[in-house]
């Protein structure tokens, strides 16, 4: 049986690392639009991924404006699969 992964399942970075599973890298803001969080918040929970080797932040400056890029490192995406599988265990559990 797979195992929950607890740094992957706090709602809010299990949205995080769902979104970026789907791409190569997400910009910080795109994310904060999309969980519905303040700045504050998502820097949080990146911090907290970051920590785990779970994504990787790059700021580069988009027209002399600083942005965040946010991507799954390869780490985080065993993570994710593991955590997601562990997930469909329990649910699948459940239907038997």
């Amino acid at each position: 049986m797979s195992k929950l992964d607890t740094v992957i399942h706090a709602p809010n970075r299990l949205q995080i690392c769902a979104a970026l599973s789907t791409a190569s890298e997400l910009e910080f803001k795109f994310l904060k639009e999309q969980l519905e969080v303040s700045d504050s918040v998502l820097s949080k929970h990146l911090k907290t991924l970051e920590e785990a080797g779970y994504i990787s932040i790059t700021k580069r400056s988009d027209y002399a404006r600083p942005r965040s890029w946010i991507a799954l490192t390869s780490v985080g995406r065993q993570a994710f699969g593991g955590h997601v599988a562990a997930l469909k265990e329990i649910v699948a559990e459940l239907n038997d």
